[in-house]
């Protein structure tokens, strides 16, 4: 298996979506952990929800011949061949249990695409890319490997409840370091009580959240809407219409073939 690329520490763990926020929002947690996670702002909140319920609408086809058409238009022989690889997963797994389909969909973007931030790629601080051109240019931030591996899973048909792409505290500088940088994951939920497998642009295994005491879990969100307090079903379910980033890209993803 190929060794997934590895930039310097610090930029793997930069991203740049999110600022933490101790505003007195109500605090979150996604009930599996069954603990409560760090408080954000309402209009991240907001923000997050938003695009997750945006993202159940954007599921419900895709057009894998139009993909494959605009990898070979706007990145060429590579990008057309990478998505072919895609599609080739997406076809391969797609009858395999789950437990085999996040160790393929994670291998598959964490050994293809280099650890990139958006200023460098995008010329913008923050933006998210849709699966298409993430798998076209091969570079991208956490928040680009975590979209792409849930839009992936969904497509080859793991349950949207056992999904949830999760914002979390990654903690640099060693064990005893307080210093902690916004990151994104996807966790995989087996069971609706069980404990998470977290798939990371970070480390190439999947691991159990119990594994991972470099991670501090803030919220966690799927198509299904955004776990607030402890809900047991999402809390957020008007989000409101004044969020352009999030409406951008679905926009683009429906364009590029997620219809």
């Amino acid at each position: 298996m190929r060794q997934p690329v590895r930039p310097t520490v610090r930029s793997l763990y930069v991203c740049d979506t999110f600022t933490i926020r101790h505003s007195g929002f109500p605090m979150l947690r996604s009930s599996p952990y069954k603990q409560l996670f760090g408080s954000i702002s309402a209009r991240v909140a907001l923000g997050i929800a938003m695009l997750v319920l945006s993202l159940a609408l954007v599921l419900a086809s895709t057009n894998f011949a139009k993909l494959q058409q605009l990898a070979q238009s706007r990145y060429g022989d590579q990008g057309a061949a990478t998505m072919q690889d895609w599609r080739d997963l997406v076809r391969r797994i797609t009858p395999m249990p789950d437990g085999k389909k996040i160790e393929e969909v994670n291998d598959f973007f964490n050994e293809r695409v280099a650890f990139v931030d958006d200023i460098k790629v995008w010329k913008q601080k923050d933006y998210w890319a849709t699966p298409l051109e993430t798998i076209g240019i091969r570079r991208g931030d956490c928040e680009d490997f975590s979209i792409a591996k849930y839009m992936t899973l969904q497509t080859a048909g793991t349950e949207i409840e056992k999904l949830r792409i999760t914002y979390v505290k990654a903690k640099i500088g060693g064990r005893r370091s307080t210093i902690t940088q916004a990151h994104m994951i996807v966790a995989y939920y087996p069971t609706p009580n069980g404990e998470p497998l977290l798939l990371d642009n970070l480390i190439p295994d999947i691991r159990p959240a119990s594994r991972r005491a470099d991670l501090e879990p803030v919220f966690g969100f799927n198509s299904a809407g955004l776990w607030v307090g402890g809900a047991a079903k999402p809390q957020v379910t008007n989000p409101g219409s004044k969020l352009s980033r999030w409406r951008d890209l679905v926009a683009r993803m429906q364009s590029d073939g997620f219809e």
